[in-house]
């Protein structure tokens, strides 16, 4: 096995063009293959910037030329030689118009038959990826999305320091304050029994910046939460953080906006138009059926409960008069696309948002055919095609609950499922928005009480201060999310800063006085000493790589992800510590069954 000693690379494999031919060029990289000619030996050579051909003829020394019959894939090597432009150059790489003539080749490193083959798009079982993790990220798909999620946090660092913004790290190891999601918990050596948490988000501290007088703070930062996990969630990931002073909701999307403006023209060449679209949450439910609609096709809900309540038909005047909805979408002008066995299929999909079912009018060559028309007069019907715009070649699908949430989750995944099934979400096709002025609280079924919908320090609209405590279900937040295709890129909101309100807060989510001390202390006191008006947002940074290189999972733009049990099959974690450790931190485990 050889060395590097005295061996020094010049270039990466991908950067090098027909403009350096002519000169003796250094490089190191893994062999994607070799292909042995008899008289002339081909390498393919791999870095992590691309591929490069090393040539071996009848003028290659016989030491080198052996050495080269004995590569395979996967072996490491370190190569030396003259660089010249291709008698029968390829567009299918890069560098296909040059190939390295070698002089000097080092084997640095065998290797064994690798379980999957490192190339492009390799359609591997995601788990065997994972185990192999190290390999996986040999791939060149992968390799781009780790560069380009370093280069839009590069970006990112550029862009909020020529604006104004600190980087300041706040603690990994925090007090567990949970409200929401469940913490990833540390136990504490020093003081037994007592435990830090993994920061679900600095949220607390970087408001506490904003009281210390540094008005304009960010920050890269890994956030953690125990949490089930989804093709866009980890149980740690990683946030574009920010918080701003003396501002409103306006400051605050515009500095944001800019942001998106300069990292999608600078990694992708795309133009951003903005100011981005804006909807308060209650017109996006209404409309779309969810609070991060995705605006690349229409199939927009409409409201159908005026024309139904009094109908004979009980699918559709039971959930009015249980207080429900009934709505529609008209997937216009694709009515071909779906006869009745992919209907039937679609019926079963919205069962899985817990609607009972789907009622459908299908149109098509100038017939109608549908699963309630006889069940309504003639002018209900009329009244449910008008209402929907339909003509012939549409088709209308009903939904209806006395739960208006069921209905909003099932009509709103539906016309995903339907654009998705007619290949209209184009990966290039980006539409952003701002979805506003959200519910403060939301209720929770589990806990049986309101809760907040972001967190206890977001503030109300100035116009529903006073429903705060008396009528917390029309109460509305002055918090944001941002939204691309589909996806919540990010969320935020104007922070309370009296602290009247923010006790307010504290007293509409039933905590006593003394449990809100407990708990935000070190918040509330600090209050007391003057809060500046302030707000903020957070990216979820994973989503925004995922979403610019055209990734299904967010696993792909993660060098080293969990699985959906939120473990980790290449070091098996997490995994059991022996007894001294447990033994030094007050630590006894007794495992508790699952009921079934």
């Amino acid at each position: 096995m050889d060395n590097l000693q005295n061996f020094r690379r010049t270039h990466y494999c991908g950067d090098l063009r027909p403009a350096q031919a002519g000169e003796t060029i250094s490089v190191c990289g893994w062999v994607q293959r070799q292909r042995d000619k008899g008289a002339l030996i081909f390498v393919d050579l791999r870095d992590r910037t691309g591929i490069l051909q090393l040539t071996f003829d009848d003028g290659t020394a016989p030491e080198v030329f052996e050495k080269a019959k004995s590569l395979r894939s996967e072996y490491v090597v370190a190569a030396t030689g003259l660089l010249k432009e291709r008698e029968a150059k390829t567009d299918k790489i890069p560098t296909g118009g040059v190939e390295l003539y070698v002089t000097e080749l080092r084997l640095l490193a065998k290797a064994e038959t690798p379980p999957f083959a490192i190339e492009e798009d390799s359609q591997v079982n995601d788990m065997l990826r994972l185990k192999y993790r190290y390999l996986d990220l040999r791939r060149p798909d992968m390799q781009r999305a780790i560069a380009i999620r370093h280069k839009i946090s590069k970006i990112c660092r550029d862009y909020f320091d020529e604006n104004g913004f600190l980087e300041i790290e706040t603690p990994m190891l925090t007090k567990s304050t949970p409200e929401g999601a469940r913490d990833y918990l540390v136990p504490s050596r020093v003081h037994p029994g007592k435990f830090y948490a993994l920061p679900q988000s600095p949220q607390q501290y970087k408001q506490l910046l904003m009281l210390s007088g540094f008005d304009r703070y960010f920050q890269i930062v890994r956030c953690f939460r125990d949490e089930d996990l989804r093709a866009d969630r980890q149980p740690e990931f990683t946030q574009i953080d920010l918080e701003m002073s003396f501002v409103n909701e306006d400051d605050v999307m515009s500095i944001q906006e800019g942001f998106l403006q300069r990292v999608f023209k600078e990694v992708l060449n795309v133009d951003v138009q903005t100011p981005f679209q804006r909807l308060p949450w209650r017109e996006a439910m209404d409309r779309f059926g969810s609070d991060k609609p995705d605006l690349r096709f229409g199939f927009e809900l409409q409201d159908i409960s005026d024309l139904v309540k009094d109908c004979g038909f009980q699918v559709f005047s039971g959930p009015v008069a249980a207080g429900g909805t009934v709505r529609l979408i008209n997937v216009n002008g694709h009515a071909g696309d779906f006869p009745r066995k992919k209907i039937d299929k679609l019926a079963e999909f919205v069962k899985t948002y817990q609607a009972k079912g789907l009622a459908w009018a299908r149109l098509h060559n100038g017939e109608m055919t549908s699963s309630y028309a006889k069940f309504l007069t003639e002018e209900e019907n009329k009244a449910i095609l008008e209402r929907a715009n339909a003509k012939d070649g549409d088709l209308v699908l009903i939904c209806g609950d006395a739960k208006e949430e069921v209905v909003f989750a099932a009509l709103g995944a539906l016309r995903c499922e339907v654009a998705r099934q007619l290949d209209l979400l184009k990966k290039d096709d980006y539409k952003f928005l701002w979805v506003t002025q959200f519910p403060m609280f939301e209720f929770s079924e589990e806990e049986n009480r309101y809760v907040a919908m972001h967190h206890p320090f977001t503030a109300p609209m100035d116009e529903d201060f006073d429903k705060l405590e008396s009528d917390k279900k029309n109460c509305r937040a002055k918090a944001y999310d941002i939204v691309l295709n589909g996806t919540e890129l990010g969320g935020g909101s104007i922070r309370i800063s009296v602290p009247e309100v923010q006790q307010a807060m504290f007293r509409a989510l039933g905590f006593t006085e003394e449990d809100a001390q407990a708990r935000f202390g070190h918040l509330i006191n600090a209050f007391k000493f003057g809060a500046p008006p302030h707000g903020g947002l957070a990216y979820g940074l994973d989503r925004l790589v995922m979403l610019m290189t055209g990734a299904d999972s967010i696993r792909d733009v993660i060098a080293f992800p969990k699985v959906q049990n939120a473990s980790e099959p290449m070091t098996q974690c997490p995994d059991v510590v022996d007894q001294k450790q447990l033994d030094e931190l007050s630590i006894a485990v007794a495992l508790v069954e699952e009921e079934s």
